[in-house]
């Protein structure tokens, strides 16, 4: 049985001015701890001449993997709070590098703290946050005659469609959530007055936007 879990929707990157100094964050969604360091090597080739890149992970769905860096900055004021951005939010499978280019004039430790921790926030903003939902693969064949109306439901109802086959017949294959099951199993019945196959495949993931859930 597959367990739900928070985590981002997609790559996103902010840059941010605070008092001359210009602070740039990536966040990328990651699978585990090697796709997590490779992603913060990335930024590193591609800001070696910044002050500071510090980054912070979280891996697994219960937390289990968790790591930060205040590269060089003051101890708690620029890793930590990166980190505690992802805590805050419950997102997991989720990386995160704040590049900072030293503007002059100096911060610090309240000010250090404001700034990486409002980077790391206005990032993950921009990526948007995803529940992770187990949804079941589910196959939907019926006669051409029945094709239209069955497409119709699918959309109207916000069903994902994974992909349509034609061959003598039309096959639906679509990822449901647990309480769409039954209802469109219904529906679909009646549209078709019985006339349909319902074949239910392994379960999967399926990415639900959380201002989005139903």
């Amino acid at each position: 049985m597959l367990a739900e879990y928070r985590t981002v929707a997609r790559e996103a990157e902010i840059t941010l001015i605070e008092k001359k100094s210009k602070f740039i964050a990536r966040i990328r969604p990651v699978e585990s701890r090697e796709e997590a360091e490779a992603f913060i090597e990335e930024v590193r080739k591609e800001h070696w001449n910044a002050t500071h890149n510090v980054p912070a992970y979280i891996i697994g769905m219960n937390q289990e993997i968790q790591k930060y860096s205040d590269d060089n900055e003051p101890s708690g004021t620029a890793g930590l709070p990166v980190l505690e951005v992802l805590k805050a939010h419950d997102v997991v499978n989720a990386a995160i590098v704040v590049t900072r280019y030293f503007g002059g004039i100096l911060l610090g430790r309240g000010g250090l703290v404001r700034a990486y921790g409002g980077a790391a926030r206005e990032a993950l903003k921009a990526a948007g946050i995803v529940r992770m939902a187990p949804a079941r693969e589910v196959g939907i064949t019926v006669d051409y005659v029945h094709a239209g109306r069955i497409q119709n439901e699918l959309l109207a109802q916000g069903i994902v469609l994974k992909d349509t086959e034609y061959l003598e017949k039309v096959t639906f294959h679509v990822l449901l959530l647990p309480q769409d099951q039954e209802s469109l199993r219904q529906n679909i019945q009646e549209l078709t007055a019985n006339e349909f196959l319902w074949r239910e495949g392994q379960e999967v993931y399926r990415a639900v936007p959380v201002e989005e859930e139903r």
